[in-house]
């Protein structure tokens, strides 16, 4: 368990708080590309670590990510005008630029005021689908990072986020506990395109108490999760947890790859972001389907919005009849939703101090150990984990291997990036 004031310190990350500066020295997906898909398309509200911002894509094609409210007089940028490379305030006209930079004062055309004023602004970068923005110090800036979704073309990956009730770190803990899916997810795996007749789902069924083994990186966790296979080999699950908040789901045979992104709006709330993709081929049309379904781990969306049509303003639409026949164990439609009413359903913020964790949480122990540990890191002036790029050409992996192996040296290769693939990145 932790203690009140080291809870209060892994959730709290809006500006000026410890992990909010932590979390400011990496790249942060703030938008999908297409939410901004022209120039001088409608700007967009984005809320990110606690800050109201607002998004746009100029005349140029630059993007901006600026404070919602301009400094004149605090009324929403949401409402003004994107036009000539600048997003321009309805109420006076104030202008700015993708910098922040104030161009145009209407009522004072003849006076140099204009170059007095700057709005708070944050850079971006558009990869892999997505609108990326860094918030933290310009001289500390990072290069984006390189996860293998990010490398493959849009044929190869399918992109979704949504809006989760609960802090980041809820969320996260879920998307690196293994020994849930056993339990919670039974009945459900063909969600994310395996048949529950698959060698995986009958493992998972086989041995519903996997033993944990926790290995330290130098970009985060590698999480091993050992069941019973037979009498010679054991059937390891291998997660990925990459600093500051994404997760890697150990795959399902030749099912596409998953993975996940954690990113706070608030304290009370974040972004849940997830990624499907396939290395070497384009996924087929059954698999997209599947996908925009919501019975995997990706959401049903209310349309126009991030908000799901499960949620804990309808209980998720528990379906007891399904709960009882075994269709879903927790009677909830679809893998990703049943993980976000389980984490919800705690509340906001968990008080950690008062949970009784065993061996099967060791990986959740050490991931709050990881962003603790980095909170010292910056306060000392040394380097946080998974800065560079390549620290993500990582892997989660299933695999057989025979008893006494170590995992993280028998599925070495299934772990890593070869170093032939995405040369051109």
């Amino acid at each position: 368990m932790l203690t009140v004031e080291n809870n209060q310190l892994l959730t709290q990350t809006g500006p000026g708080t410890k992990m909010g500066d932590v979390l400011r020295q990496y790249w942060i997906p703030a938008l999908m590309a297409e939410e901004l898909p022209h120039p001088d398309c409608p700007p967009v509200r984005v809320k990110l670590l606690g800050e109201e911002l607002i998004a746009f894509r100029d005349t140029d094609g630059n993007l901006g990510l600026l404070d919602e409210y301009c400094p004149h007089r605090k009324v929403s940028l949401f409402y003004g005008r994107n036009e000539n490379c600048g997003l321009r305030c309805a109420y006076h006209g104030w202008q700015f630029d993708t910098e922040g930079n104030c161009v145009d004062v209407p009522s004072e055309p003849d006076s140099n005021f204009k170059n007095k004023v700057k709005i708070k602004s944050y850079p971006c970068e558009e990869r892999g689908g997505v609108i990326w923005t860094y918030m933290g110090p310009p001289e500390l800036k990072p290069e984006l990072p390189e996860q293998e979704w990010m490398l493959v073309s849009d044929s190869q990956r399918y992109i979704s986020k949504k809006v989760q009730q609960c802090n980041y770190f809820q969320g996260l803990e879920g998307g690196i506990d293994s020994s849930h899916v056993s339990i919670l997810h039974s009945g459900s795996v063909g969600g994310i395109g395996v048949s529950g007749k698959s060698q995986s789902a009958s493992l998972l069924g086989k041995d519903t108490a996997p033993r944990f083994e926790v290995v330290d990186t130098d970009y985060g966790l590698l999480i091993g999760a050992r069941r019973e296979a037979d009498e010679e080999n054991f059937y390891w699950r291998i997660t990925q947890f990459l600093m500051p908040f994404y997760t890697m789901i150990p795959p399902f045979g030749g099912a596409p790859r998953g993975g996940h992104a954690w990113v706070p709006i608030d304290d009370d709330n974040c972004w849940v972001w997830t990624w499907s993709w396939t290395p070497d081929r384009d996924l087929t049309e059954e698999e997209v389907t599947q996908m925009a379904s919501g019975a995997g781990i990706h959401p049903l969306l209310i349309p126009g919005t991030f908000i799901t049509q499960a949620n804990p303003s309808n209980n998720f639409q528990i379906d007891r009849d399904m709960q009882r026949r075994g269709e879903s164990f927790a009677g909830i439609f679809g893998i990703g939703m049943e993980d976000h009413a389980v984490q919800t359903s705690a509340g906001p913020i968990v008080d950690r101090s008062t949970e009784k964790l065993g061996t099967s949480d060791t990986a959740i122990i050490k991931a709050r150990q990881c962003l603790l540990k980095a909170v010292k890191l910056l306060e000392n002036g040394e380097d946080l984990p998974a800065l560079e790029p390549s620290s993500h050409h990582v892997r989660s992996a299933s695999v057989l291997l025979p008893k006494g192996v170590p995992f993280q040296e028998g599925a070495k290769e299934a772990l890593q990036l070869s170093e032939h693939d995405y040369e051109a990145v």
